[in-house]
C-alpha cells in the first residue's frame, strides 16, 4: 500500500506538471494568435509594439522552464549566464534576445521573471483596448487567458516546491528494509534454497518501484524520465516564429495572412481577386512545384517530428541538443 501511494502520488505530480505546461503553451498560442490577427494592418509603430509583446510571450516559456529548474541568479536576468573565468554576466543565445530592452531582474527581491513579464502583456492588452484594437469581450477573454497562464505557472511552482513529506519517505524505506529482512524466514521452510532468488526478485521489484517514484516526484529536471521541457519550448518557439514571420510579410506586402492575396480584394474566377489578382505565395507551395529559379531560395519542409521520441528524426536546434 505504501508503494502504491508513493507511485500514484509521484505520477500525479508528473501528469499535473505536464498538463499545466500545456495550459501555459495554449495561453501563449491563443494570445499570439489574437495579437497578430488583430494588428497586421496597424501602423508601423504599433506593429513594432506587437512584435515586442509576442517575443515576450515566447520568453515567458523560457522563464517558466528556468524558474522551475532553479536556473536563475540573484544579480542577473535569467537568459544570461556567469562567465566562470571573469565572473561577469554574459548574454546567452537561449532567449536573451526576446526580453524587453533595458529589463532588469528582481529575483533577489523575490519576484520571478515570469510574473514580471506578464505585466508587459497586460499593459499591451490595456493599450489595445484603449486604442480600439480589441473590443471589450475580446480584451476580457485575453485577460482570462493571461490569468490562466499565471495560475498554471503557480500550480507548477507548487509541484516544484512541495516535495513528498520526508517523514513518509523515511518510514516507507524502513518498512521496505524490514520486509526484506523478514521475507526470507517466511519462505525458507516451504521453498528451501529457492527462497533466495524469489526474495531477490521481490525486493528488486519493490525497490525498482520506489526508484520510479523518486524519478517522477520532480518532473521538471534534466533526467530522461522528466518532461522534455527543452524540446517542447523550442518547438513552440519555432511555431510562433513562423506565425511572426508570416504576419510581418503580410503587413509589409499588403496581403492577408497565409493566403497570399491583397487586403480588401474580392474573390473572382481564374485566380482574379476583384481589382487585384491573387499572388503566388511560395511559402504555401510544395518544393517540387516551384520553378528552378525559385528553388535556391527555398528550403524543403522537414518532416513532422515527435518531440523527444525519435532522436534520428530531430533536426535543427533540437538535433544539436540531442547530440
Amino acid at each position: 500500500m505504501c508503494k502504491v501511494f508513493r507511485n500514484q502520488t509521484s505520477y500525479n505530480r508528473f501528469w499535473d506538471g505536464r498538463n499545466h505546461l500545456t495550459v501555459i503553451i495554449t495561453s501563449v498560442r491563443n494570445l499570439t494568435r489574437s495579437f497578430l490577427a488583430n494588428s497586421h494592418r496597424h501602423p508601423l509603430a504599433d506593429r513594432h509594439e506587437t512584435d515586442r509583446i509576442v517575443r515576450v510571450l515566447i520568453a515567458i516559456l523560457y522563464a517558466t522552464k528556468n524558474h522551475l529548474r532553479a536556473g536563475w541568479g540573484a544579480d542577473i536576468i535569467p537568459g544570461n549566464s556567469i562567465n566562470t573565468s571573469t565572473g561577469n554576466a554574459s548574454l546567452t543565445s537561449e532567449y536573451g534576445d526576446l526580453l524587453p530592452r533595458g529589463l532588469y531582474g528582481c529575483d533577489e527581491r523575490g519576484l520571478g521573471l515570469v510574473l514580471q513579464l506578464t505585466f508587459f502583456v497586460e499593459q499591451y492588452i490595456k493599450k489595445g483596448f484603449d486604442k480600439g484594437w480589441f473590443h471589450a469581450p475580446q480584451a476580457s477573454q485575453m485577460q482570462a487567458q493571461l490569468n490562466g497562464l499565471v495560475d498554471a505557472y503557480g500550480r507548477m511552482e507548487t509541484i516544484r516546491l512541495t516535495p513528498i513529506p520526508i517523514a513518509h519517505l523515511i518510514h516507507q524505506k524502513q518498512v521496505l528494509a524490514l520486509f526484506g529482512c523478514v521475507l526470507p524466514f517466511a519462505l525458507v521452510d516451504q521453498m528451501d534454497y529457492w527462497a533466495i532468488p524469489v526474495v531477490s526478485l521481490v525486493m528488486f521489484t519493490l525497490y525498482g518501484i520506489d526508484g520510479i517514484g523518486s524519478q517522477l516526484e520532480d518532473p521538471f529536471g534534466y533526467d530522461r524520465n522528466d518532461i522534455k521541457m527543452d524540446y517542447i519550448v523550442e518547438d513552440i518557439r519555432s511555431e510562433i516564429s513562423v506565425l511572426l514571420e508570416e504576419w510581418k510579410r503580410a503587413g509589409e506586402q499588403g496581403y492577408d495572412i497565409f493566403v497570399g492575396r491583397r487586403q480588401g480584394s474580392q474573390g473572382g474566377s481564374n485566380g482574379d481577386a476583384g481589382n487585384g489578382k491573387y499572388v503566388n505565395n511560395p511559402i504555401l507551395r510544395t518544393y517540387d512545384e516551384l520553378p528552378n529559379s525559385t528553388r535556391p531560395h527555398m528550403q524543403p519542409k522537414p518532416p513532422f517530428v515527435r518531440i523527444g521520441i525519435e532522436p534520428h528524426l530531430v533536426f535543427g536546434r533540437n538535433r544539436a541538443n540531442l547530440d
